[in-house]
């Protein structure tokens, strides 16, 4: 048996094997006009509608919107539910969701039920922290914006603490 049978059938075999997983990649987008992110107001009238009006004042919810290289939006997320005075953000699921989408920007949003639009340190910090990892993946973290119950917020690219 020649070189090239015995590659085929090493290929066969590869194709056909059951202890091997297919991976398949599919995208279909149903938008037909896609919201296009232009500023911390886009990203603002896009998250706030998402917010469960009924709590929160009561507790933080997370979002995460997930854009293409036109900033327009893929989709969003709710990424965690806390308490009244922070909530979980997972930097792993946060680009997790990035590379499944094949995104190219993302914007984080989360409320204060405080009322208090200024960002913690560990808002700060978290920021951050996605920001620095997202350069490595070529993922841009476009904004940060903190959303209260009277429909205001915080920008942090407005206010030039993205960096």
């Amino acid at each position: 048996m020649g070189a090239k049978s015995l590659e085929k059938i090493k290929l066969n075999h590869f194709e056909t094997s059951p202890e091997l997983a297919e991976i398949k990649v599919a995208y279909r987008s149903k938008q037909k006009n896609k919201v296009k992110i232009t500023n911390s107001k886009d990203s603002f009238n896009a998250l706030y509608p998402l917010y469960d009006k009924d709590t929160i004042e009561y507790q933080e919810q997370f979002f995460l919107l997930l854009l293409n290289r036109a900033n327009a939006i893929l989709g969003w997320i709710k990424l965690s539910i806390g308490g009244t005075a922070g909530t979980v953000v997972d930097p792993k699921i946060v680009f997790a969701l990035a590379l499944q989408t094949n995104s190219s920007g993302i914007v984080l949003s989360h409320n204060h039920p405080s009322g208090n639009l200024q960002p913690s340190q560990c808002d700060i910090t978290i920021t951050k922290s996605i920001r620095t990892s997202g350069i490595l993946l070529e993922i841009k973290l476009l904004d940060h914006i903190i959303i209260t119950s009277d429909e205001k917020y915080y920008s942090f690219a407005d206010e030039g603490t993205l960096e």
